[in-house]
């Protein structure tokens, strides 16, 4: 469809999708196509599905403005993508057309944003009082690892035979490491280190330490947008969050199974309450079991894990570097498919 056909859609910030009589798609505008990240090029005259996944609520809301003949309002449904990969909750509205080949105008309207900014409020609470409780910890444990260091130190003089000292020797040395441990995992406060970076090359960095790791059974599939801007962040910070996800995800399935590392740009993004005109979502996606619904509200709360030999830091730490960088985690989990998506924001690249 010639955008002269509608030009004032072309202007709206609201998504519309124009269907024909055979619900497939006949126009959408650059709203749609900013929301869903799709492209026209690619999806005029090709049925929904080719576009979306999920769109049993769509297609009866459809449906119901036909029978009806009149608009059909959706306050809330669900709808996933195959560009972006996730699920979206939006509020539709259907509306039966009688132009020529255009049988329905389905507009959408994102509903995501209040329930964002509120869980990024409690992320920043919960990311400060992990911190604090971080903090706590490391001092709880310091103290009496300075008191074992000292007690071998003073059982080392009192030894006669200098082959024994060899074992006060290994308590000391054990000591040191975890202090060294507890000042750098449980107290990072040095702060970040930003310069342009490729967020491929972090990506790449943690797929070939895991494959290292795992070499048999695990597969980490690529599914990468190239033309994507470097972005401004930690490097090394930003391998630490991919490798948490990716080795939480390995070690959920036993190391067998598929990871996929993906990445695509998206628009017009609030992140810690500042709107930002491009960012780059990282998804994290897995074949695995699925995070236990009794864990799903605390997963980055420190030392909760779905292992019992888990240390529970690495989402916590994850979800500290993320904020640094001005970011945002989150997750969709059910049995068979986990997806953890980081979202970073771009610097302004100018007009």
């Amino acid at each position: 469809m010639p955008n002269s056909d509608f030009p004032t859609l072309e202007h709206l910030a609201t998504a519309v999708i124009l269907l024909d009589g055979e619900s497939r798609i006949a126009y959408l505008n650059p709203a749609a196509e900013h929301l869903f990240g799709l492209s026209k090029t690619n999806l005029i005259a090709h049925p929904l599905q080719h576009a979306f996944t999920h769109t049993e609520q769509l297609f009866g809301t459809i449906q119901s403005a036909l029978a009806n003949r009149a608009s059909h309002i959706e306050h809330e449904l669900t709808l996933g993508t195959h560009a972006l990969g996730n699920r979206l909750h939006l509020s539709c509205i259907a509306t039966p057309l009688h132009l020529g080949r255009y049988a329905v105008l389905l507009e959408f309207h994102t509903i995501d944003r209040p329930l964002k900014l509120a869980r990024e409020e409690q992320m920043l609470d919960q990311t400060q009082a992990n911190r604090l409780l971080l903090r706590n910890l490391a001092h709880e444990i310091k103290n009496p690892l300075g008191g074992i260091r000292g007690a071998a130190q003073l059982l080392e003089q009192e030894l006669e035979k200098p082959a024994l000292r060899e074992y006060t020797q290994v308590v000391i040395q054990e000591a040191d490491r975890l202090r060294s441990l507890m000042e750098k995992l449980l107290t990072p406060q040095h702060a970040p280190h930003f310069s342009a970076l490729n967020i491929h090359e972090v990506l790449e960095r943690v797929r070939s330490v895991v494959l290292a790791e795992l070499p048999e059974g695990l597969t980490i599939q690529r599914d990468y947008d190239l033309s994507l801007p470097d972005l401004h962040g930690d490097k090394e910070q930003l391998i630490q969050v991919v490798l948490n996800i990716v080795r939480n995800a390995a070690q959920a399935m036993k190391g067998k199974g598929q990871i996929v590392l993906r990445t695509r740009i998206t628009r017009q993004v609030t992140l810690m309450k500042k709107l930002h005109r491009l960012a780059i979502a990282v998804q994290i996606i897995d074949n695995g079991p699925g995070i236990p619904g009794h864990l799903r509200d605390k997963i980055f709360y420190p030392l909760v894990s779905g292992r019992a030999d888990g240390h529970g830091l690495g989402l916590t730490l994850a979800q500290d570097f993320v904020s640094q960088h001005q970011g945002s985690i989150e997750f969709e989990s059910e049995p068979g498919r986990t997806c953890f998506t980081v979202m970073l924001p771009l610097p302004h690249l100018g007009k």
